[in-house]
């Protein structure tokens, strides 16, 4: 990614939570970077497809960051994943960015490249902790008669819908943390599992 590309891509980011998808405009993203409004229409033909490239960025960035998880075991590493995607940031620019975000969700159904991007991200976040849960059973601590698809389907699931619950109606992340961190120790891990609760995160 070149130095000009990374700069656009902050600034839509920026612009994006200080506007919001609705009113976010070409000249907003330019008020955010270096360059001109000219510029920007060079690179991009439209504010559409700056939130396009936006979007892939952030998959990318997230498929980054949850590659190398902190924990010593999957199951640990399981709830580092959670907790990164509950818990994005603590300042009120990630509280701004979850809203603007929920907007351009909502444009999915209506819109192809949007939902194609969504998907990927889905895809991504869904392909990450089904390979957690299958490394857990491979290492004998998470269950063998669970099914990793089946499971990460769920948790996604979770995740998505915890996400808007917190824009919509302020419904904590934390309580949805401490909900999945329970289902995984009690439902997931084998009863005789040797895996330290601190290390996993419940004590």
């Amino acid at each position: 990614m070149t130095d000009t590309t990374d700069e656009l891509m902050e600034a839509t980011y920026a612009a994006l939570c200080k506007h919001g998808y609705a009113s976010l405009r070409m000249q907003d993203i330019a008020d955010e970077s270096s360059k001109s409004k000219a510029t920007l229409h060079y690179h991009y033909e439209s504010k559409q497809e700056l939130l396009y490239a936006l979007l892939d960025f952030l998959t990318e960035s997230f498929a980054d960051q949850i590659e190398t998880l902190e924990g010593e075991t999957p199951a640990a590493q399981l709830l580092t994943l959670i907790e990164s995607y509950l818990w994005p940031g603590e300042d009120d620019t990630h509280e701004e960015f979850r809203t603007a975000l929920l907007e351009i969700k909502a444009q999915g159904p209506y819109n192809e490249r949007f939902r194609d991007e969504l998907t990927e991200f889905d895809r991504m976040l869904h392909g990450r902790i089904r390979s957690l849960l299958e490394a857990g059973q491979a290492d004998g601590l998470v269950r063998d008669d669970i099914d990793p698809d089946e499971t990460a389907e769920f948790v996604v699931t979770i995740l998505n819908g915890a996400q808007t619950r917190h824009v919509a109606v302020g419904y904590a992340p934390e309580r949805t943390y401490a909900m999945l961190e329970t289902y995984v120790y009690r439902q997931l891990l084998v009863d005789d599992a040797d895996v330290d609760r601190l290390e996993v995160g419940l004590e």
